[in-house]
């Protein structure tokens, strides 16, 4: 089982960044631990501040059993990145680190949130690994 796990902008600077929101792991040591705690799975790790970029990314993950995307900031403003979602036939999930909903205003607007399987949020990195186990049950199920 092949899953591409992309980051959006900012969170290679997990670990700098506010810990109440983004907790203490970098996005490296995210990467690895997943890597740990899923075996049986081969993960790609991508990650870019820059929109062009992650849809470049995007319009590979056809390659791929399944993604996990954390669109970053771009959750909120890339109707870019919604299309190239809308089009990728995988299942796919949105993560995030914190819970967006809870946070400033127009962090509530998702403009992904419609064109994948499902959204976690709001559990630091356990957020990743519940959107890992539902894409590994989607993929079984098929």
């Amino acid at each position: 089982m092949k899953i591409l796990v992309i980051n959006g902008p900012n969170l290679n600077m997990l670990g700098k960044r506010d810990p109440k929101h983004y907790g203490k792991l970098t996005l490296e040591k995210l990467n690895d631990l997943i890597k740990t705690l899923y075996p049986d799975c081969q993960f790609e790790f991508y990650q870019s501040n820059h929109e062009g970029d992650l849809i470049d990314k995007i319009q590979t993950a056809d390659k791929f059993d399944a993604l996990l995307i954390n669109p970053g900031g771009y959750t909120h403003t890339s109707v870019a990145i919604r299309d190239a979602l809308e089009i990728l036939g995988v299942p796919k999930v949105s993560v995030h680190l914190s819970n967006y909903l809870e946070r400033e205003d127009f962090r509530k607007v998702d403009l992904v949130k419609d064109v994948v399987d499902k959204v976690f949020y709001g559990k630091k990195e356990v957020s990743y690994f519940e959107g890992i186990d539902y894409l590994i049950s989607s993929i079984n199920k098929n």
